[in-house]
């Protein structure tokens, strides 16, 4: 099941598992005022045959590969 992020105004940032059938939270289940669910990207890594590491936006020191070329004639 998801977990889904809200914002209260009065509590601060949540996370809540729901069924993705639920309907969204409209009040906080701490103070009772209501809420605003947030839009968060997704944790999603493709690994695996047909999945490249150039595929991805930084190498593993955290440069990015954008842009950059390799020199085959050396």
């Amino acid at each position: 099941m998801p977990t889904y992020e809200y914002r209260c105004q009065k509590c601060g940032d949540f996370e809540i598992i729901q069924s993705m059938a639920d309907d969204a939270l409209t009040e906080c289940p701490e103070c009772g005022n209501s809420v605003k669910r947030l839009i968060s990207k997704p944790a999603v890594i493709f690994n695996g045959s047909g999945f490249y590491s150039t595929d991805y936006s930084g190498s593993k020191n955290g440069e990015s590969n954008k842009g950059k070329t390799k020199d085959k004639s050396a």
